[in-house]
Parts: C-alpha cells; structure tokens; sequence
C-alpha cells in the first residue's frame, strides 16, 4: 500500500531540477519527462522512482517470462528498461558484437519513493514503510531548488569521442545492406553505429540536464542502475497503454532545423513530401499493425495518424500513430513481447532484419534502442524507445551513444551518413562541451 500526499509548486522547471538532484542519493533512479509537450496519451507531466525495495535484473535468456512473473507478483509500480537484446528470447537469435558498456539486459524496480508531476501540483506515493518520510523530503527538494544557483559542477577535461566504425567502412556496410534489400532478402533495416569514449568521466546528472535543456524532447528518461547510467532525450514513443487501448508511434524521417523561419518551414514542408522518407514511414506502419494484430482484438488495429510532421528543438520528425484494443485480462508484459522490438529500431521483415543488422552493425545495441518505462498497479504501461541517448558505465569509464538510419532500396549512403551526423549533434555537442 502507498500513502499519496499532493503539494502546490510554484516554479516547475526550478522543482523538476532539484528533484532529479535530490535523487543522486539512491541506487535505483527512473526519471520520465514530457518537457511540456501536450500528449492525448501520457498520464503526467513527469515522474521520479527512486529506492528499490525490490528489484529485478537479468540476461535476455527467458526475460519476458521473468519479467511477466515479477509484475504479476509485485501489482504495483515498477520502472526499469528493456534492452534491444531482448530480441534473442522473442526470436531464434544472437547478440556477438562488441559491447563496451556491460549493462544488464533487463532491469525493473519497485520503487519505494514515486513523486508525479501534474500540472503545478507534486504528488508522493511511498509506501508505508517509509510514508512518514514524505514531508522532510518535501522539504529537503525545497530547499535544494533554493540553492541551485550554488550548485556549480565541476569542469571536467575533454571528451575524445571515436567512432566505431569510419566513413569508408560504413559505405561499405550500407552497400552489403542495400544488396540484401536488392536481392530481396528485406525491405528495409535500420543501421546503426556506436560513438564512444574510454576512460572518461561525466557528471551523468550535469550531461541529462544539459542534453535534455538542447533537445527538449517528450519522452526525456534519466536511468540510474547503481553504476550504469541511461541518459536519455527521445522524442519516440514505443507503446502505451490506457486501460485495453495500445498506441504505438513510431518515427521515421528526419529533417535538420533552420534558423530561419522561412527556411524552416520550407524543410518541414519538404520532409513531409519526401517519398523515401514516407516509405520508410508507411513500410514500419505496416510492420506495426502486424505487431498490434498479435496481441489486438479481431479488427481493432487502426491508423489515426500517418507521416505527421512534428517539430523538437533539433529536428523534424515524421511520426505516425497506431492503435489497437486488447483484451481485458490480457497480460501487459506479454502485449510488448508480441511487438518487441520496436519496428523503427529493426526493419522489415522484422526477423530477417534483425539477422542481418546483427551481421553488419559493430557493436551490441544493448540499452540503446530498447525502451525506458513503467508498469502501473492497474496493468498500465508507457515506454519510450531510447534513441538521442548517452550511456555511461562509471566503473568501467565507459560513455556511448549510438545514432541510426533506416535504409531502403533508396537510400543513398552519403545521405544517410550524413543524417547520422545530424542525430549525433546533440550528444556530441553536449560531451565535448561538459
């Protein structure tokens, strides 16, 4: 049981900072921001779950049926992440590429602190072995937001970040991808590669707050796992669900800002022309229907939006959105394996995809491109897909991030490459200036 006690805040912004900084404190962190941005699907403004009073960590080997018996057991909050390796208990798969960063693959918590965010208003739910503690952690978060001008972080030496894998090479591996797509093997795979930094260290809590003030994105996630930490500014939503209605909307297309107003609407405008980007767009839509069909009720799978396009701080995106209905006592844990991963981070047809990303990528996604989110006590869930992320492993002094682009028989490598760069800007701008 929990003991919900709701405050009034005065500065939003000033509160959500501190909040975050109050939490250095614990083991376990999960901090999920919408940045403001209006969402017909998400439930607040932004929550914080922090102190595990249990927990759940394991490899990919029967992971979801783990994952299935904890949330069954628990019925109450938990938040965690889903790796992208998931993918080897979904599918006869493999995961044997390089992996620097050694995060587990699965990591969930019920959290014995949760504070929501809804509208000017902090709500605490503790649970009641430690609910007599609401009111001077009220108070401390307070205090903490009235000396934040004093906080300085320290000026740390700069980042020398590498590539995994260099310009000539990755045209090389696009051309060996496009010869699967021509030789009809698929349609369509999104192909990433790793950027990287060793012996570093960050302040990963300086490097969130920096990163998300660049991007300001609708689905922000700070992850905190003892040592391993995921910070993240995604615009994506994975899946969500309210009650027995799913959403899942994907993105594919994207188009840099420009200063100029004119200028910046003609690119928006263009992206929403564009037939590649489009394509992509449509190609995910109907892996995602196939997805939702899994777990849907007969009929139920529909599109309410197709190739919209949104603008974030940093770029245009084309997204769509997809729904389904499930029924009553389908399990939650069992509709998100019916559709893992998520169609924009594999490619079409799914499996074979998969194979072949795993064939010609360098590095182990691992955390980047799975999902960051919750579970509710009334089967409810919300999980973004962690893309426009840095991951950090502190005792290693390892820091990554990976950026990806969806290759069609269309695709030009010198394009492609270069979109990479576009949505590397932001981490990269934010590590070499901490």
């Amino acid at each position: 049981m929990r003991k919900s006690i709701t405050y009034s805040i005065t500065d939003l912004p000033q509160f959500k900072e501190a909040l975050l900084l109050w939490s250095k404190q614990f083991y376990e962190v999960v901090w999920l921001d919408s940045n403001g941005h209006a969402d017909a699907y998400g439930k607040f403004e932004g929550v914080l779950a922090v102190d595990a009073l249990t927990s759940i960590e394991t490899d990919a080997e029967d992971s979801f049926e783990n994952l299935k018996e904890y949330q069954e057991t628990t019925q109450d909050w938990i938040f965690g992440y889903l790796s992208y390796d998931l993918k080897n208990d979904v599918e006869v798969l493999t995961s044997q590429n390089d992996d620097g960063l050694g995060f587990s693959d699965l990591f969930f918590f019920q959290p014995k602190k949760l504070v929501f965010i809804e509208g000017a208003k902090a709500r605490f739910e503790y649970l009641n072995l430690v609910s007599e503690e609401v009111e001077k952690d009220f108070n401390t978060i307070l205090a903490i937001a009235g000396d934040l001008e004093e906080v300085q972080a320290t000026k740390k030496p700069p980042i020398r970040i590498r590539m995994r894998i260099f310009k000539d090479q990755y045209f090389k591996r696009i051309d060996q991808m496009l010869a699967h797509i021509y030789r009809g093997d698929i349609y369509e795979a999104n192909f990433c590669q790793e950027f990287y930094a060793t012996d570093t260290e960050i302040d990963p809590f300086t490097t969130y707050k920096n990163l998300n003030v660049i991007s300001k994105p609708p689905f922000a996630a700070f992850l905190k796992n003892n040592d391993t930490y995921v910070l993240c500014a995604s615009p994506e939503r994975y899946l969500n669900k309210e009650g027995t209605t799913i959403t899942s909307q994907p993105i594919k297309g994207t188009a840099k800002r420009a200063e100029d107003l004119k200028e910046d609407a003609l690119l928006k405008n263009e992206l929403a022309k564009d037939e590649k980007e489009r394509a992509e767009n449509i190609m995910i839509v109907d892996l995602v229907r196939n997805d939702l069909s899994k777990s849907a009720l007969k009929g139920s799978v529909t599109v309410k939006e197709l190739c919209k396009v949104y603008t974030f701080e940093q770029v245009h995106q084309m997204i769509s959105t997809i729904s389904s209905e499930v029924a009553m006592d389908k399990n939650p844990v069992e509709i998100i394996k019916e559709s893992f991963p998520m169609g924009s981070m594999t490619g079409a047809p799914k499996i074979a995809a998969m194979k072949i990303i795993e064939e010609l990528e360098a590095t182990k996604r691992g955390v980047y491109s799975g999902a960051i989110g919750y579970f509710s006590p009334s089967n409810d869930f919300d999980f973004n897909v962690v893309i426009r992320s840095i991951l950090y492993n502190a005792s290693e002094k390892y820091v990554s991030f990976s950026v990806g682009g969806a290759i069609t028989a269309k695709a030009s490598p010198e394009k492609e490459y270069e979109e990479c760069l576009l949505k590397a800007k932001a981490m990269r701008q934010v590590l070499e200036n901490q």
